[in-house]
């Protein structure tokens, strides 16, 4: 490729990642990857409108040798940094099977920032640390799925007062990262995903990686940070009336319950951070990490003596954080399906087997009974999602033999 005197780059963002590497990235597509220093130096010299030539001046000048800008202008050219009369633009890179297709502004940062704020944080770690001290203090509280989970006699009915909420607490949390990111004047994007078997919803904080590290712990604990008040305003209505200062309706004590076990259940969930879940973000950011995700699969793959010439030559290139990270943390995700397999039993299985006992009797009526239809109905509203994620996984296994093959 032969490069031309002067190169338009697209409106990258370049921030510093320690002393010797800096992150390049194109907001607009959400793709980022990690450059020595001296490539900040180019891009910031081409981004003032400095020739190729002048740019290399000034990238000798810092690195103290010569350095090949044209191969590197090549290279941009590789990753899409480039500018091109006439382009259209790109689409955001896909990060989940159902996404969005455009990154979500809507509200202005100064609008939410005071919920972000210091005051509101130390606001949002009270309702946790209150919600834990509950539950404590208070062990009856604690979530029992084969009582709390049915807040009705009929196991149909209870089934269906699940999907409101755990839409709702879905729907609040994913809008909490949402409203974290606008505060800091950043888009996001709205998808669907699986971790395992399980169907999740998440969003796309990619724009993150234009800021500074310290500032991305805010967006990605906006999402708990929700969960903590709506836990928290759910355990003191239980707390009310198992104190006897409310006398609330048998039926709203029991919603209560049932909608605090919900709440509870998706908390703990994300404390799996071997499922790339918020803590896992968190985790990841505050070590450095550039791809401990596949450093961790490369990792695995050679210690059971699966890894292939490719493979190896890719993990050879890793970070020395990743590699630093990965020695303990694929050791951490492989015992970690133990925690996945007890979080199931403990708090859903419970749940599922006596819907699925429920349905059962109503289908063994026949499919002429209106029982027949309203338990294989209320059956496939409560476990549709997990159906759908159990569909994703076998579509990608099926998809990693076809190119194996």
């Amino acid at each position: 490729m032969t490069v031309p005197a002067t190169v338009r780059l697209k409106p990258l963002s370049v921030v510093p990642e320690g002393e010797d590497e800096v992150l390049v990235g194109d907001p607009a597509t959400g793709t980022f990857v990690t450059i020595p220093a001296v490539g900040g130096v180019v891009i910031a010299a081409l981004q003032r409108g400095a020739s190729v030539e002048e740019a290399a001046a000034e990238a000798a000048e810092f690195a103290g040798e010569p350095v090949n800008v044209p191969s590197f202008v090549d290279t941009l050219g590789e990753l899409g940094f480039l500018a091109e009369d006439g382009e259209e633009a790109a689409s955001p890179v896909r990060t989940a099977p159902i996404q969005a297709s455009r990154w979500m502004t809507g509200i202005r940062p100064e609008t939410v920032r005071p919920f972000f704020g210091p005051v509101a944080w130390t606001f949002y770690a009270a309702c946790l640390l209150y919600s834990v001290a509950v539950l404590v203090l208070r062990p009856g509280l604690a979530p029992d799925p084969a009582e709390d989970a049915f807040a009705f006699g009929d196991t149909g009915l209870s089934a269906l007062a699940w999907l409101p909420f755990v839409w709702f607490a879905a729907a609040s949390h994913e809008c909490g990262h949402w409203l974290g990111a606008r505060a800091l004047g950043i888009q996001t994007r709205f998808g669907v995903d699986r971790r395992l078997w399980m169907l999740v919803f998440e969003t796309d904080l990619t724009q993150l990686w234009t800021l500074p590290r310290r500032q991305r712990y805010g967006p990605l604990l906006a999402g708990l940070a929700v969960d903590s008040v709506l836990l928290a305003a759910l355990l003191t209505g239980r707390l009310l009336i198992d104190t006897g200062v409310w006398a609330a309706p048998g039926l709203v004590a029991a919603l209560l319950a049932a909608w605090a076990f919900i709440k509870i259940m998706q908390m703990l969930w994300q404390s799996l951070v071997f499922l790339r879940t918020d803590l896992y973000a968190v985790l990841v950011n505050a070590l450095g990490c550039r791809n401990l995700w596949r450093v961790k699969t490369l990792m695995l793959r050679r210690a059971f003596g699966r890894l292939t010439e490719e493979e190896a030559a890719e993990l050879a290139d890793a970070t020395d954080t990743d590699l630093r990270v990965g020695r303990w943390f694929r050791w951490v995700w492989l015992a970690g399906f133990a925690g996945v397999v007890a979080w199931f039993c403990l708090l859903l299985l419970p749940v599922f087997a006596e819907v699925l006992r429920w349905t059962a009797e109503g289908l063994a009526e026949g499919p002429l009974t209106a029982a027949f239809w309203y338990r294989l109905l209320c059956a496939g509203l409560l476990l549709g999602p997990e159906a759908l994620a159990l569909s994703l996984a076998v579509k990608e296994y099926v998809a990693r033999l076809a190119a194996r093959r």
